[in-house]
């Protein structure tokens, strides 16, 4: 199957693709760092670097399936959905472009990936009888990474959506979860010491409560909800686009490298990142699950 990626990102989507016998044959996004990482790791797909609202869909390769991931930013609760915020709702707006590509290019599959609170969107009915009008069914299914695959607690929606009267819906399977000690190297990295002049205290407090419930090594986060640490026994909880997680082991510590946000993505070893450990992070946490995606997509086949 022919593939194309808008909002190919650092292109989880089309190394899931891949994985699941695909060729991808064009990508697109307006950012162009993402666009020179993708393209490094995707060299046969054709890439444009665009604001993909203006895009001129007559220029794209015909294609069997689409895959789409428009900005969630303006979804996302991490972010806030405050109304009349003119960067969340151009973020919103993004989705469009999905119909606009779908109406010139009438592909048979279109699998389009965002957080949950996508389908709360306010246009989102609109957006989905847009879709209706050019002969899709829509399928919304709501998918842990660690379900399929990825050694990562990370909940995303993906909508089928098919040329058929029916909405297809998937028989996805439940995959044993994956640890985060799968991929973690205490024998690598820049440690320091936990109780180093400088550290703050509510750093040594989530420490304190970690090693209570944990013991001498396990994960815990720069920001987010998790108070007492991650046990290295369950996948790692969400890869985000700054650093969020650090590894305990005794009395050091220190963050993911890289090469583990990789990992923790399903990302395979030979896909490149760039030597910038911010710019690495910030792809890795804006990426697809590649392991997922070539569920889905073989799900897919298998329905159709």
């Amino acid at each position: 199957m022919r593939v194309i990626d808008l909002f190919s990102g650092a292109g989880g989507f089309s190394t899931g693709a891949e994985m699941a016998g695909c060729n991808v044959v064009f990508a697109a996004n307006h950012w162009a760092e993402a666009v020179e990482w993708h393209s490094k790791n995707h060299p046969g797909a054709m890439h444009i670097c665009q604001d993909l609202h203006q895009a001129d869909w007559s220029k794209v390769p015909a294609h069997d399936v689409m895959l789409a991931s428009p900005c969630c930013q303006g979804h996302s609760k991490a972010r806030g959905k405050a109304k009349g915020n003119p960067q969340h709702d151009a973020s919103r707006s993004t989705a469009w472009a999905v119909v606009s590509a779908a109406e010139y290019h009438r592909p048979p599959i279109v699998i389009v990936e965002n957080v949950p609170e996508f389908l709360d969107w306010q246009l989102y009915r609109p957006w989905e009888l847009a879709m209706n009008a050019l002969g899709y069914s829509v399928s919304p299914h709501i998918i842990d990474a660690a379900d399929l695959g990825a050694p990562q607690n990370r909940i995303r929606m993906f909508l089928i959506l098919t040329q058929t009267k029916a909405p297809l819906m998937l028989s996805l399977p439940k995959m044993a979860h994956k640890s985060a000690s799968t991929f973690i190297n205490f024998d690598a990295g820049n440690w320091s010491l936990v109780e180093k002049p400088g550290r703050a205290a509510a750093t040594l407090e989530r420490v304190k409560a970690g090693r209570a419930a944990h013991g001498e090594r396990f994960l815990t986060s720069y920001y987010g909800n998790t108070k007492i640490g991650r046990s290295l026994d369950r996948p790692i909880g969400t890869i985000t686009t700054r650093d969020r997680w650090a590894i305990i082991d005794g009395d050091r510590m220190r963050m993911l490298s890289r090469w583990e946000c990789r990992a923790a993505m399903s990302f395979p070893e030979t896909y490149q990142l760039p030597d910038n450990h911010r710019l690495a992070v910030h792809l890795m946490g804006n990426a697809v699950c590649p392991e997922p995606v070539k569920q889905i997509i073989n799900a897919v086949r298998a329905a159709a």
